[in-house]
């Protein structure tokens, strides 16, 4: 029987400077109509190697196809070979018969060109048809992928989207050929879990409607469990299991597999230490319970231990607004105002990590950001250890700094390229005349990178040379390096893979033990705030929707908008 799509033996190596690395090494893959296959893995195993090859969208050099075929059963039911493929076959294709969504659609997205127009044009390349068939058609994909006021998002363009409308504009794109393979690299990875249940469901509706066959590559097993029939999973280029997507989720035999679906902070109790890669793969580690039975019995028990912390208040936001100008009058005095942050009130205990969630748009980063006045608030108060920083001096705010730090969410953008990390981490030093001298700050900033699990030689290497997860350390060394006594984090292991971001929570939880700082914990995934926080605070719509102890907000949730949230958390067959 010809499968839709068969990968097999496939090896590809990267050749740079005479030097060969195997990326992928020996990976076989069948698909056929109406199966969605998840290949899972996290950075660097040679899952997303795997389906650019199958497009061959990896430039040559440096990729070479030491071994293997990619054999696709085209729609005229040809068998053919496509890294033999000639140019032309390809470019038919492409887009026509083979499609892909890719991870950061903001990149993938001509941003001079209105989204319809994108799409439209995909329509007129590969279909016989006039331009306003395609307009009529690429209005009606807009329907089929739940895009609000099809006609408006017709005419706009991508940065005045979403980031859930800009992936339903992808997806659109990608449907607009009806082709038989659909390849999704990472589609959700950056979204909010509502809108990325919703792009799940969506995908999944398209294939089943289509007969479509589905690539869908993630680095999270819980997110393609309900939609994946079959499961492949790869480590450092090999794939190390595969078998139905049931059997992998219930059963899990490899080690590597095993870690994956433990390290999620979703099935561990607050304050135990989250299980990584290296626990299972060194075998110190068999197995987790994956239930939440274990959680359950200790909510009573973190709900009165929060109830009974005395401490006394650090931080204070009284009535804070921050409001945007939106519409304008003819001479440029605005009449409607844009609320991000609507007479917002709450208070922080010293030692204490309260969490801060919700979707995007709500105003969470907003209100970390005027907390510290890296955003002025229009009105409101923000008392800390009794000053009102809302209305202190710039000299003022600039001695706080040493008191109160930022952890941002893109550890990338926020480290100078030019200077290597131990001159990113020894500036706040020198700027605050904490160390006297160049060599105890270099001392100084060793001693930070060896708490953070780095390595004093790395004092020298600039932030290109590093992971995503060690240049998040190096941003938390860096905060850390004044002794801050207030820490915001503002989505820090969002976009990390889930081993690297059990890495960064236990991180997280030691440092806070041995300096004792206090924190509000930004993100929209309300596990991970689950098992980092005392209290949560649900934000929505520039207002507080609810807040509780981080147990009640979780298992017993009051408003509809928490629970929908707390709904669209991906759990997985493992966890019911």
């Amino acid at each position: 029987m010809k499968h839709l799509l068969s990968i097999q033996n496939l090896q590809v190596d990267f050749i740079t400077e005479g030097n060969a690395f195997t990326a992928v090494k020996d990976v076989s893959v069948d698909v056929q109509n109406g199966e969605v296959v998840a290949i899972v893995g996290e950075s660097g195993s040679g899952k997303s190697v795997t389906s650019l090859s199958i497009l061959q969208l990896l430039p040559s050099p440096p990729a070479k196809y030491i071994q293997g075929e990619i054999l696709f059963t085209d729609k005229h039911g040809k068998n053919v070979d496509l890294i033999k493929a000639s140019r032309e076959y390809l470019q038919q294709v492409r887009g026509n018969e083979i499609s892909m969504i890719f991870q950061e659609p903001m990149s993938s997205l001509n941003p001079v060109h209105t989204c319809g127009g994108q799409v439209q044009e995909a329509i007129i390349l590969h279909q016989k048809i006039s331009k306003d068939e395609a307009k009529q058609k690429t209005i009606t994909l807009f329907e089929s992928t739940q895009l609000p006021d099809p006609a408006l998002i017709y005419n706009r363009y991508p940065h005045q989207l979403s980031g859930g409308q800009k992936q339903r504009v992808m997806i659109a794109m990608a449907m607009s050929c009806n082709p038989s393979l659909l390849i999704c690299d990472e589609p959700t990875t950056a979204l909010d879990v509502t809108v990325q249940k919703t792009i799940l469901q969506l995908i999944k509706k398209l294939q089943q409607q289509n007969n479509m066959g589905v690539i869908f590559i993630t680095h999270d097993l819980s997110v393609v469990a309900e939609i994946a029939d079959k499961v492949v999973v790869m480590y450092k280029g090999n794939i190390v299991e595969k078998g139905a997507a049931k059997d992998i989720y219930l059963n899990p035999q490899h080690p590597y597999t095993k870690a994956l679906l433990s390290c999620r902070p979703a099935l561990h109790p607050k304050g135990e230490r989250l299980p990584i890669v290296s626990d299972f793969m060194n075998g110190k580690m068999e197995s987790v319970d994956l239930s939440f039975a274990r959680l359950k019995e200790e909510t009573p028990r973190l709900i009165e231990e929060v109830k009974e912390t005395g401490s006394k208040p650090l931080l204070t936001v009284e009535h804070l607004k921050v409001y945007y100008p939106g519409k304008k009058k003819w001479l440029g005095k605005p009449f409607e105002f844009i609320k991000a942050v609507d007479d917002v009130s709450f208070t922080v205990y010293e030692g204490e990590t309260v969490g801060l969630v919700g979707e995007s748009g709500c105003g969470k980063t907003t209100l970390g950001r005027s907390i510290i006045r890296l955003i002025e608030p229009t009105s409101g108060r923000i008392l800390f250890k009794g000053k009102d920083l809302a209305h202190s001096s710039k000299e003022e705010m600039r001695k706080l700094r040493k008191e109160i730090q930022i952890i941002f969410q893109d550890p990338y953008s926020s480290l100078n390229p030019r200077m290597t990390i131990g001159e990113a981490i020894g500036e706040p030093l020198q700027v605050h005349g904490a160390a006297a001298t160049k060599a105890q700050r270099k001392q100084k900033v060793i001693e930070l990178l060896e708490k953070v699990t780095l390595k004093p030689e790395h004092y020298n290497r600039y932030p290109h040379e590093f992971s995503g997860g060690q240049r998040q350390r190096i941003v938390i060394a860096r905060a850390l390096a004044l002794q801050p006594s207030f820490v915001i984090c503002d989505e820090s292991v969002s976009a990390l893979d889930v081993s690297v971001q059990a890495q960064v929570l236990n991180l997280l939880n030691d440092l806070k033990k041995e300096f004792g700082f206090t924190s509000v914990f930004i993100s929209h995934d309300l596990s991970v705030v689950r098992y980092i926080s005392d209290r949560i605070i649900v934000m929505n719509k520039g207002r507080i929707e609810e807040t509780g102890t981080a147990e009640e907000i979780y298992f017993h949730p009051k408003t509809p908008y928490t629970q929908r949230l707390i709904s669209s958390i991906p759990k997985g067959l493992v966890s019911g």
